[in-house]
């Protein structure tokens, strides 16, 4: 049983410590994006570490963000190389391919549709909460303090 389990996990660490990258010429859109966003977080983590940490010493308030910081980077590029993420990335590159992205003049024309749709359903909306307020406070069921 905990042959089997290891043999699960470490598969994973192994790819973590490797230099090499996987399906190098593929999905690179994907991945850097991937990878840039993955980052971001890591570097926000350890920016707000810092903020946090500004009455610590100098050594923990810029070595533990900046460990963090090259850590995070370091298993972010391995995270977007292991081969079954690396292979999702792919696929998801491969079908944002096969997407048939609108015009500009589409992209517009429908844009003001919603925009349209969703002024005019808050006007229906705010002639019904008039209505009713008005009957309620007709009626004194409620109190409109005005």
């Amino acid at each position: 049983m905990a042959k089997e389990k290891n043999a699960t996990v470490n598969p994973m660490f192994r790819e973590l410590f490797q230099f090499g990258i996987y399906k190098r010429s593929q999905g690179r859109i994907a991945r850097q994006i991937t990878f840039a966003t993955l980052l971001l977080g890591f570097l926000l983590g350890a920016w707000r570490l810092s903020v946090f940490e500004i009455n610590a010493g100098r050594p923990i308030q810029l070595g533990l963000p900046t460990l963090l910081a090259v850590l995070g980077a370091w298993f972010s590029f391995r995270l977007v190389n292991i081969p079954s993420f690396a292979d999702f990335l792919i696929a998801v590159e491969a079908e944002m391919n096969k997407v048939s992205w609108p015009t500009r003049t589409e992209l517009v024309r429908s844009s003001l549709v919603v925009i349209f749709c969703i002024f005019f359903l808050a006007a229906i909306l705010f002639g019904y909460d008039l209505f009713w307020r008005s009957l309620l406070s007709l009626l004194r069921v409620i109190d409109v303090a005005s």
